[in-house]
């Protein structure tokens, strides 16, 4: 007697390799680069060292061209020594940030470190704070720490924060989690809406006055895989979850889109309707990139926690083989659809032990490695071909007429290392 045992067909059961050891990774402070120019009221108060003001200045010094909406409050020794009063010299800062800002209707107060390293409680500053200049100013916290955080994770805090003063109501609404860039959150708008779904609301909103209400009646779906503890806090105010793939690439985007009908009851015939068009501009946009992309395998070091559905995109649509898929931390309860539909296969790890990844790196000698700047120069320079993971944050490449330009993210590097291989040769 024998069994035949059929092959796997996804990742959901595939053993994960957990690493805790060196990591390189962004602060979490970096996150304030897109949610500010995202929230247009609000301002992002850092407070910290003289070190994480100038990370602030070289992350955003090629972006920012007017006024930012961030700014550091140092901490000198006195400060950190616990010889000052930290507390009074930060409501005298705020003071005269809002006298000179009157524009800004969010203050978020970012801790650079754990509280017990600052010697400022920031909760309770936010609180005070709050008190003192409510209704005008709304004033929350969250840690942007990168002992504690990936760069990601600094949106995740700040989402969070925002959820416990989030209004109660019984309406029925459609929240949709994330900060997109406004080009893509109107192209998103305007897909719900050709679905008939037109009570949308969405988190960040642009303006604090379009901050969503929330209540059992909610219903929520994130945009984005690094979202976790804003999950969690919107669940825990009675908002519903919708699960499913991430919008990336044209098949995340069309599942998206029909976890959203399902649970609104859109007809079949009004969701093709509204998503034939796009769709096949997606599919046409990403096959330009599929003949570069077909056949290459892929390494994806731990950056951003957004590598688990990007891994899915370039496997399923754009032909790669990934190899090694690293993620910060593997949140199975936010990427099991993604899991499900990644071609069986690579090594799944989570967190980084950095020298040992390099070796497995080095061994497998990927044609594509997507890691982070620290990484970045070293492996160019060792002959490996790489992409910048931060970029796939500040690049708009969410649904259906952003697809095309992802995959081009990834066929760029491997077009240009083919050039240059060319032209060197005598």
């Amino acid at each position: 007697m024998s069994f035949d045992h059929p092959l796997p067909t996804g990742c959901s059961a595939t053993p994960v390799l957990k690493e805790r050891g060196q990591r390189e990774v962004f602060c979490g402070l970096t996150s304030i680069i897109w949610l500010h120019r995202k929230m247009q009221d609000a301002f992002f108060l850092v407070v910290g060292s003289r070190t994480c003001a100038h990370l602030l200045q070289s992350a955003a010094g090629v972006m920012i061209f007017a006024e930012p909406r961030f700014g550091t409050a140092i901490l000198e020794e006195k400060d950190l020594a616990g010889l000052a009063d930290a507390n009074a010299e930060l409501d005298r800062e705020v003071g005269r940030l809002l006298e000179r800002r009157p524009d800004i209707r969010q203050l978020f107060l970012v801790g650079s470190c754990p509280s017990e390293v600052i010697k400022l409680d920031l909760a309770r500053a936010a609180e005070r704070l709050n008190s003192a200049h409510a209704p005008h100013v709304r004033v929350y916290n969250y840690s942007g720490s990168g002992i504690e955080t990936t760069f990601t994770q600094g949106e995740d805090a700040c989402l969070a924060a925002m959820v416990p003063s989030l209004e109660e109501t019984d309406a029925e609404e459609l929240l949709v989690i994330g900060a997109l860039p406004d080009v893509v959150e109107d192209q998103c708008s305007a897909l719900l809406a050709a679905m008939g779904i037109t009570s949308v609301r969405m988190l960040p909103a642009r303006r604090s006055t379009n901050i969503p209400r929330i209540g059992r009646n909610t219903r929520f779906i994130l945009t984005q895989p690094f979202l976790g503890d804003t999950a969690a806090a919107l669940t825990k105010r009675g908002a519903q979850r919708i699960e499913a793939p991430f919008p990336f690439g044209e098949e995340g985007t069309t599942l998206w889109l029909k976890a959203v009908a399902a649970c609104f009851d859109v007809p079949e015939a009004t969701f093709e309707a509204a998503t034939a068009a796009p769709r096949a501009r997606a599919q046409k946009a990403v096959a330009a990139h599929r003949e570069t992309l077909e056949g290459k395998s892929l390494f994806l070091f731990p950056d951003s926690q957004m590598e688990i559905p990007l891994a899915r995109f370039l496997a399923r649509e754009c032909g790669m083989r990934p190899l090694e898929i690293g993620t910060p931390y593997l949140h199975r309860a936010l990427t099991e659809p993604e899991l499900s539909l990644l071609p069986y296969g690579p090594t799944l790890s989570e967190g980084q032990d950095v020298d040992l990844q390099l070796e497995r790196h080095a061994r497998l000698a990927p044609d594509l490695t997507v890691c982070g700047l620290g990484l970045a120069n070293p492996l160019e320079a060792a002959g490996f071909t790489t992409k910048w993971a931060i970029e796939l944050v500040f690049t708009p490449v969410h649904f259906y007429e952003q697809a095309g330009d992802l995959a081009g993210l990834f066929s760029r590097p491997l077009r240009r290392r083919a050039l240059l291989s060319t032209e060197g040769r005598p």
